[in-house]
């Protein structure tokens, strides 16, 4: 049912925690199946620098967070963008039809991390010019 990679990345799943001072968090859910992943980046020079995740959910769930997170790490921010709920269920060797939404949530969660660190970053940027204005 599963291939051997889905079961060495549920098994052996890399990455597993969280980032304290994080740059960017995004959850993903799915309230069908009960599957939450939370994902955290950390972003130097627009380029993922550590990823972690934490997810509550089933063997397909835990092994898509898993890979998705070897598959960003070192990335330019551009680049894991580009990343796709098929490409983590492919990196994987596929997954049952059935188990095809824990893919999406996975993908789903990366893009919500790098929203987060986009809008913190802007208003960060924003913040930085409003003093410097000031001071000025």
């Amino acid at each position: 049912m599963y291939t051997e990679a889905v079961m060495d990345h549920f098994s052996n799943p890399r990455n597993v925690g969280e980032i304290k001072d994080a740059d960017g968090v995004g959850e993903a859910g799915n309230p069908v199946c009960g599957d939450i992943m939370r994902i955290y980046v950390k972003i130097e020079d627009q380029r993922i620098v550590d990823i972690k995740f934490k997810t509550f959910g089933c063997g397909a769930a835990i092994a898509t967070s898993s890979i998705l997170t070897e598959m960003v790490k070192g990335k330019t921010i551009a680049e894991a963008e580009k990343v796709t709920n098929r490409a983590v269920a492919e990196a994987l060797g596929g997954l049952p039809p059935h188990k095809m939404h824990c893919s999406n949530l996975a993908a789903d969660a990366l893009h919500k991390a790098l929203d987060a660190y986009r809008q913190s970053h802007l208003q960060f940027t924003a913040g930085e010019a409003d003093s410097s204005s000031a001071i000025g």
